[in-house]
This record gives C-alpha cells, structure tokens and sequence, in this order.
C-alpha cells in the first residue's frame, strides 16, 4: 500500500457480530485490517481494513440505522 487514496469506502452491516465477519472475509480475501472493529464515539462499531488496491473501508454498524426490504441502508 502506498497511502491513503484520498477516500474510505463504507459498508454498513446490521450487528457488531456482522462486522467482524465482513472483516474476516476481508482478511482472508487479502484485505490488510488497519484498525480492529471496537465501539466508537459516535455510539457504533466499526472497524478499517486497507483492500488489494489500497482502498480503505470501514465496516460500521449503527445501533440508529435501519434497512428496507431489500436490506439496503435507509438515509434519512
């Protein structure tokens, strides 16, 4: 990895459990983990990996968020 890209891509899950999974998978996909899921200051959970390209992701999951019937993130 060179450094950071200039954005961090986000996927947004629905548990704490949910994000070490995407983590693992990421891991074990070739993802470089750069911070480890933990409980965050705005009340959430998350944790950054650094992807093949160089890309760093956060896996978040909020408590508040909701999801539709396709299991798509609800922006309010």
């Amino acid at each position: 990895m060179d450094g950071f890209a200039g954005i961090t891509l986000a996927y947004n899950v629905k548990s704490e459990t949910e994000v070490h999974e995407i983590m693992e998978l990421a891991k074990h996909a070739g993802a470089v983990i750069a911070k480890e899921p933990q409980k965050v200051f705005w009340g959430g959970y998350s944790g950054y990996f650094a992807d093949p390209d160089g890309y760093y992701w956060e896996v978040a999951y909020n408590p508040h968020s909701s999801f539709d019937e396709n299991d798509m993130l609800v922006l309010r």
